[in-house]
C-alpha cells in the first residue's frame, strides 16, 4: 500500500465517523419525548419560557372552572387591548404545566398574540414571581387564534406550582372578539390591565379588579402528587357562591385539602387531586338561569345556551377533564326551586342516572350528594320539599350512585329538617356559610374514592 493511499483510506474513516455522529446528533434532537416546542424564541424575558417538561409524572387538573356564558358588555368589542390576569388556585402541585383557554361563547374567532402563566406572589395582589414567569406557547407559537365555539391547550411549560399556591394566567387580546366567555360566581378577584402586559411581574399596571374568571378554563400540572382527578360537578353550592372571596372555602377545595393531609399522614387513599366544575343556578334538565344580567344571543348562528343544564354540558365539563377518575355530583335542587310548575323527582333522578352511565361509559366511578333543605329561601313550599325528599330517598337508596355524600343529614337542622342549621347557614336560607361548606369536606367519606375506574360499564 502506499502512503498516498493510506492517507486515502483514512481520510475516508475519518468522514465516515463524522457522518454517523451527524446522523446521531440529529436522530436525538428530533427525539419524538422532546416536543418541538423545546425551542426557545427571542423575545427579551425568560428563553425557557416555552420548554416542554423535562420531568415526569402524571398530568392532573390542579383548578378548573366551567364556562358559563358571554360577559355582559362585551358583545362587541370584546376586551381589545387590555391584558387579563386571571388568579386560580393550584390545589395540587407539579413541575410543568398547561392551561386551557375556551371561545365558547365568542362569537368570532378570538385572536390571543400573547399568554402566561406565573405563581403570584401571595400578598393578594395581581404581582408575580418574576423568576417563575414563562411565555405560553401553542403548538410552539407564542399566538394563536381560537374559532368561536372551541377551546385550545397551550403547550407545557416548565414550572414548579407547589399544591395551595395562586397561579396567575394572564392574557392579551388586540383585536375585537365579540363575547367574552366567562364564569361570574369566581369568589376570586383578579386583575385587568391596559395593554400587553402579559410579562409584567410587579402587577402595577393591573388596576382593576374583577370578580370574574375570562377564558381560562383549567390549569394542569405533570406530577407525583397526584394520579388522576376528581371532578365536582354541581350548581352554585359546589361553585361556592357564598364563601369567603379569596379564601378558597368552597368545599371542593376543602375536600382536596382533606384527602392531601390524610395521605401526608400515611393513609392508604388514591392520590387524587379535585377541581371545581360547579355553575351557579344550573340544573340537570334545563338550560339557562344563574348569570347576573339577562342572557345574550348569538346572532348569525345557532346559540349555544348559557349556563348549559348538566346533561348538556357533563361530557365538557366532567368526562373530559385531564385524568378523571371520579365524579362527584351535587345537582338537582334548582330543578325544583326554578321550576315555574312542580318539578317531576323522577324526571330529575332519571336524568342523573343518565349523568352516571355516561359516566360508567367512560370508566368513571360517580358518587352523588343529596339535596340540602332550603326553607325560607323564596319559592319555598311544601310541595317542592316534598320534591326534594322524594329525590333524596331515591338517591339514598343506593340505586343512583356508586355511593353516596349525605349533605342532606350533614347541614340540616336538627329542630326542624326542612332548615340548615344556623351555623351552616350562609344567611340566605339555601347556601351553606364557610363552616358549613368545611361541614361537606368533612362529612365526605375519603374511602368512597377508591376503586375509581371499576365501575360497571
Amino acid at each position: 500500500m502506499t502512503k498516498r493511499r493510506g492517507y486515502g483510506i483514512l481520510t475516508a474513516l475519518i468522514a465516515l465517523v463524522v457522518a454517523l455522529s451527524a446522523v446521531i446528533y440529529v436522530t436525538v434532537a428530533a427525539d419524538p419525548g422532546t416536543p418541538r416546542d423545546t425551542l426557545t424564541d427571542n423575545r427579551p424575558g425568560r428563553h425557557d419560557s416555552s420548554a416542554a417538561p423535562a420531568s415526569t409524572g402524571t398530568w392532573a387538573g390542579a383548578w378548573a372552572t366551567a364556562p358559563v356564558g358571554g360577559e355582559p358588555g362585551t358583545e362587541t368589542e370584546g376586551l381589545a387591548g387590555h391584558s387579563l390576569r386571571n388568579v386560580v388556585h393550584a390545589n395540587t402541585g407539579g413541575t410543568s404545566a398547561r392551561i386551557t383557554l375556551s371561545n365558547l361563547y365568542g362569537q368570532a374567532p378570538l385572536t390571543l398574540t400573547h399568554a402566561s402563566i406565573a405563581l403570584s406572589t401571595g400578598d393578594g395582589t395581581a404581582a408575580a414571581d418574576p423568576g417563575s414567569m414563562r411565555r405560553l406557547t401553542f403548538g410552539g407559537s407564542t399566538g394563536v387564534v381560537i374559532p368561536a365555539g372551541q377551546e385550545i391547550v397551550s403547550d407545557a411549560v416548565r414550572l414548579t406550582v407547589p399544591h395551595d399556591s395562586d397561579v396567575l394566567v394572564t392574557t392579551y387580546s388586540p383585536t375585537p372578539s365579540g363575547p367574552v366567555t366567562y364564569h361570574p360566581h369566581a369568589r376570586q378577584l383578579s386583575y385587568v390591565a391596559n395593554g400587553d402586559r402579559t410579562e409584567d411581574a410587579t402587577g402595577t399596571p393591573y388596576t382593576r379588579q374583577t370578580p370574574y374568571w375570562r377564558y381560562v378554563t383549567a390549569l394542569d400540572v405533570l406530577g407525583d402528587e397526584a394520579d388522576g382527578t376528581v371532578v365536582a360537578f354541581g350548581d352554585s353550592i359546589t361553585d361556592g357562591i357564598t364563601s369567603t372571596t379569596g379564601a378558597n372555602h368552597r368545599w371542593p377545595d376543602l375536600l382536596a385539602d382533606r384527602l392531601r393531609t390524610a395521605l401526608e399522614s400515611g393513609s392508604r387513599l388514591p392520590r387524587y387531586s379535585v377541581v371545581n366544575e360547579g355553575i351557579s343556578g344550573n340544573q340537570v334538565l334545563t338550560d339557562g338561569l344563574g348569570l347576573p344580567h339577562a342572557r345574550m344571543r348569538s346572532r348569525g348562528a345557532t346559540p349555544i345556551a348559557e349556563n348549559q343544564s348538566g346533561l348538556d354540558r357533563f361530557a365538557r365539563d366532567a368526562l373530559s377533564r385531564t385524568n378523571a377518575k371520579v365524579v362527584v355530583i351535587d345537582l338537582g335542587i334548582n330543578d325544583i326551586l326554578r321550576n315555574p310548575g312542580l318539578a317531576d323527582p323522577d324526571r330529575i333522578v332519571a336524568g342523573l342516572r343518565t349523568l352516571v352511565d355516561e359516566a360508567h361509559a367512560r370508566g368513571l366511578k360517580t358518587i352523588g350528594a343529596t339535596l340540602l333543605p332550603f326553607q325560607g329561601r323564596r319559592g319555598y313550599t311544601p310541595a317542592r320539599e316534598a320534591v326534594r325528599r322524594r329525590v333524596n330517598a331515591q338517591i339514598r337508596s343506593g340505586t343512583v350512585y356508586d355511593a353516596v355524600v349525605d349533605f342532606d343529614k350533614a347541614l340540616r337542622d336538627p329542630y326542624d329538617p326542612r332548615h340548615l342549621r344556623p351555623d351552616y347557614d350562609s344567611g340566605d336560607h339555601l347556601h351553606p356559610s364557610d363552616r358549613g361548606y368545611a361541614r361537606m369536606a368533612e362529612v365526605f367519606d375519603l374511602n368512597a374514592l377508591k376503586d375509581a375506574g371499576q365501575a360497571e360499564l
